[in-house]
């Protein structure tokens, strides 16, 4: 996930969150969710939105691509699974083109980084961490220990 550049001082390093977008390095006297905020959040959803789009076209291109069906009977059942599975990711991605749009709508109300069962804040380092994130971390782990009792 996060990746390390070296820094212009020696033996200094510099982490880059994915797509080369640097964590946010909030000021002193800097309120929760500033505008500033509002905007680094924003460009970090636009670029996974816009890596996810391109994702989609290319994952349509292979599969016209490869829609010539092979003669060999087991070349058909990998051809079948391979199609299956890109399919499903495809799926996967589009609930989170949607999460992430949600996301970028809350930033429009100034509604973003705040838990949706609480109230509380979020935090910088967890939303750079999942960008689409609704719930505070005490309240995840509630509702993950909730899952689980539910079986």
């Amino acid at each position: 996930m996060p990746s390390k550049m070296s820094g212009k001082k020696s033996g200094e390093q510099t982490t880059l969150l994915s797509y080369g977008v640097h964590p946010y390095v909030s000021t002193d006297d800097e309120i929760y969710m500033s505008e500033a905020q509002f905007h680094h959040f924003r460009d970090i959803l636009n670029i996974w939105k816009n890596a996810l789009l391109q994702g989609g076209d290319d994952t349509i291109h292979d599969l016209k691509e490869s829609a010539e069906i092979p003669a060999d009977i087991s070349d058909q059942a990998t051809q079948e699974e391979t199609f299956a599975l890109k399919l499903r990711t495809r799926d996967r991605e589009s609930k989170l083109l949607k999460k992430i749009e949600e996301s970028i709508e809350l930033i429009d109300n100034k509604e973003y980084g705040y838990c949706h069962e609480c109230g509380e804040e979020i935090g910088i380092r967890r939303l750079e961490a999942r960008p689409t994130a609704t719930l505070c971390i005490d309240c995840k782990t509630l509702d993950e220990v909730r899952e689980r009792q539910r079986g």
